[in-house]
């Protein structure tokens, strides 16, 4: 009974082999020999992931799904980040002897009574799975399962997992993987993948005898007979028998280095038009430079012009920023507050900096699983001491003094809002038994990474913070505030800030794409490089687009500017959370109350941190170019 032996694809699989000792290996990548039977590393473990769906936020561990499990095993350690993307690692009853052939291997037999209720129950879940496009992932030697198939224009895409089954509909029109297959035609019928066909592609190793690289695996039918199917009305006893063929095949083309490579280069998102993707930042870029030498042309005329002014009398007739200076650093209104986004911005800046450049070396490949996630959290429960040094720092210079309210709220407010959003959020996670739900120890152990490392360092940067003098600025500011005149449309607050965001968000967004697929669709993310680059080009944007607007409402003698340089860049993150939601409703096949409740309560968490990041950008950009132009005239 081989459902999957028919459908026109392939399991590929890429194991790893010890090369000199001499070599450098990242951690956790080192390859690892495989010599034929007989020796002391001669079985090949499989290990099976969760299961997730493009159809569904909920992903579910492997014995979830009643499929052959084994007991004996300790399962492998996972790092801090597998447990937060829900991955569950476990053991499997799938084992291969290097160069040894099998077929039709019989791993086990799941039988189900649908007039009993508790065997109806979990064949009613794995039906659901089928329904909802629920994908295998398996592990070889730290390499994906991967299931290949023919697609357009003859090529070929490889999925890192493959369908647990599919289904027709009672139309007779074949969903997901049953399209694959003209003998997938009987209506409201469900078809099992209940066997699989290996075909690994290995070559030997220079200068190690006998030892091999295991390379590649590709489907080869093995087993007879039509595939599986289950009418959806059903009721008796059924059995379901899975099994496997694997065999063994030399190849000398492709190296241990390169065994990625024909996953990445078939996935959808690299070959997206680079073309546009190019032209974008070209754009961004060319955008950029402009408006930089709007500023800097226009300024010097300003400070040249102002600097030949010799008569008080000659002053009084100017008019634009310069009639602000006795204003232009006036504590803003909720200082307190603006104080603690700075300090959690400056977190999360710091943060996605280092956890990037981390990236670009390799260190978080998607070859150490997890390890991009456990990177970030432990940088920002460590990076405590710059949140609570910019937070302490920032609000003394708006003459605040109370300093035990800033620091508790550095500490807690914006995380707190975030863990509290979690929180819900892995609540119903518990109550739909998905594996994503965190742990109860798990749970503990991130709450004591935040108050037994996180809050005393901020505690740190903080005392030092207020230790130090006051930020001097560079001219007085009067006792009595000046009157803004009336604004025109374009220089009043909410226009200013509902257009800063737009280039910012315009130099992202096609970024972005790739990133919430990453995220939603279950595709692998690799292009780090790219981008890092575009994180650089992001914070050039926000800064002289938030400069540009500050500049012309001094000039227009409005001298709020601490709040609005802030928001400006900051609402970059409601693009992004409109763009979040254009994406849900166009290319994800959600369905169900609970993933998208999933969906947007996550969304709500990476809106924030990106509006805390963004508009901390703005803030530091304005305050540098503010301080700088008033302290390079003459003040009179």
């Amino acid at each position: 009974m081989c459902a999957l032996r028919r459908a026109r694809g392939s399991v590929l699989v890429i194991f790893l082999l010890l090369h000199s000792a001499t070599s450098f290996y990242l951690p956790g990548l080192a390859p690892v020999s495989f010599c034929e039977p007989g020796s002391v590393q001669s079985t090949i473990e499989m290990f099976v992931n969760r299961l997730d769906s493009v159809e569904s936020v909920l992903p579910y561990e492997y014995k979830a799904f009643d499929f052959c499990t084994i007991d004996s095993e300790k399962r492998p350690s996972e790092n801090l980040g597998q447990v937060l993307f829900g991955e569950r690692i476990e053991p499997s009853p799938y084992k291969f002897e290097f160069k040894k052939k099998q077929e039709c291997k019989h791993v086990c037999t799941k039988a189900y009574d649908t007039t009993n209720a508790q065997d109806k129950g979990r064949l009613d879940f794995l039906k659901k799975g089928m329904l909802l496009n629920y994908q295998h992932h398996w592990i070889v030697d730290n390499m994906p399962v991967t299931w290949c198939y023919d697609v357009e224009d003859g090529q070929k895409f490889c999925n890192p997992g493959f369908p647990i089954g599919c289904y027709v509909n009672e139309a007779g029109r074949p969903k997901d993987a049953c399209v694959v297959n003209s003998e997938f035609n009987d209506k409201d019928t469900f078809y099992f993948f209940n066997h699989v066909d290996i075909t690994i592609h290995y070559h030997v190793v220079e200068n190690e005898g006998t030892g091999a690289r295991l390379r590649t695996t590709t489907l080869a039918p093995d087993c007879t007979g039509g595939p599986m199917d289950l009418s959806n009305k059903f009721s008796g006893e059924f059995k379901i028998a899975y099994t496997y063929s694997v065999q063994f095949v030399e190849d000398k083309n492709i190296r241990w280095a390169s065994r990625w490579d024909y996953i990445l280069e078939s996935m959808p998102h690299t070959n997206i038009q680079w073309f546009s993707i190019m032209n974008s930042l070209v754009i961004v870029l060319f955008l950029s430079g402009m408006v930089a030498m709007i500023m800097l042309r226009t300024l010097h005329k300003d400070i040249a012009r102002y600097n030949q002014i010799d008569s008080v009398e000659d002053a009084q007739e100017e008019f634009g920023w310069k009639l602000v200076h006795g204003d232009v650093f006036r504590p803003p209104r909720k200082g307190m507050l603006l104080s603690v986004f700075l300090g959690s911005g400056t977190q999360i800046f710091l943060m996605t900096f280092v956890t990037l450049f981390f990236a670009c070396l390799g260190f978080l490949s998607p070859a150490n699983r997890g390890a991009l996630m456990t990177c970030a959290v432990v940088l920002w429960v460590l990076l405590g001491t710059p949140a609570g040094y910019v937070a302490a720092r920032f609000y003394k210079s708006f003459g605040g003094e109370k300093w035990k309210t800033n620091v508790l709220l550095t500490c807690f407010l914006c995380p707190g809002v975030v863990f509290a959003d979690f929180f819900v959020m892995n609540l119903i996670l518990w109550g739909e038994g998905s594996s994503a739900a965190m742990p109860f120890g798990t749970l503990v152990a991130i709450l004591a990474l935040w108050f037994c490392i996180s809050v005393p360092l901020t505690f740190i940067g903080a005392y030092f913070g207020f230790k130090k003098t006051g930020i001097e600025h560079p001219v007085r500011t009067n006792q009595i505030p000046r009157q803004i005149p009336e604004q025109s449309f374009y220089t009043k607050p909410l226009p200013g800030i509902v257009m800063g965001g737009i280039l910012p968000f315009g130099c992202i967004f096609i970024q972005l794409f790739f990133i919430l697929n990453s995220i939603w669709s279950h595709q692998m993310y690799y292009m780090f490089g790219f981008l890092f680059l575009v994180f650089i080009i992001l914070v050039i944007t926000c800064s002289e687009a938030t400069i540009l607007l500050c500049y012309f409402h001094l000039c227009a003698e409005d001298y709020h500017w601490q709040w609005r340089s802030f928001l400006t860049s900051g609402f970059t993150a409601v693009y992004f959370l409109i763009y979040a939601i254009h994406y849900f409703f166009s290319k994800l096949q959600i369905t169900g109350l609970a993933s998208t409740i999933l969906y947007f309560g996550y969304t709500m968490i990476m809106a924030l941190i990106f509006f805390l990041f963004t508009g901390t950008i703005g803030f530091f950009a304005c305050f540098w170019f503010v301080t700088k132009i008033y302290s390079v005239v003459k003040v009179d």
